[in-house]
């Protein structure tokens, strides 16, 4: 009788995954999900607060993910993150100068960081890595 591993070519690397780490995966993306709600809802704000604790859920958990398919899940909120909060640094100034265009710049920001958290979300209901 043949194997599992013999009909399914997956890596000796490859880890299962964790129910523990699913859980907290959904945890993180569902406050990352309100955070960019409420960032493309006008009058919506929810503070940076809920944000700071799913990156920090993100970053302790990571290394919990190593060699599973949710690893990239980790990764991707956390680049995510990372590369919305330099790009509102950048447009901050549009915001000094010229209040429309920095309105523009922060709602394109927003809707990026919202289309980022639901094709997560919608990778790991798949129970597939996001990239």
């Amino acid at each position: 009788m043949a194997d599992d591993r013999d009909i399914i070519d997956v890596p000796a690397t490859f880890k299962p995954a964790d129910d523990s780490l699913l859980t907290i995966g959904w945890l993180s993306y569902v406050l990352h999900f309100v955070v960019a709600l409420a960032a493309v809802i006008p009058g919506a704000q929810v503070g940076v607060g809920l944000l700071v604790v799913a990156l920090i859920i993100d970053l302790v958990k990571r290394p919990d993910a190593e060699g599973t398919w949710q690893a990239s899940h980790f990764s991707w909120r956390i680049r995510s993150v990372l590369w919305a909060a330099v790009l509102y640094v950048v447009t901050w100034p549009l915001w000094l100068l010229f209040l429309l265009p920095g309105m523009v710049a922060w709602c394109i920001i927003s809707l990026w960081f919202l289309y980022r958290i639901i094709k997560g979300m919608v990778r790991m209901n798949d129970r597939r890595p996001v990239g």
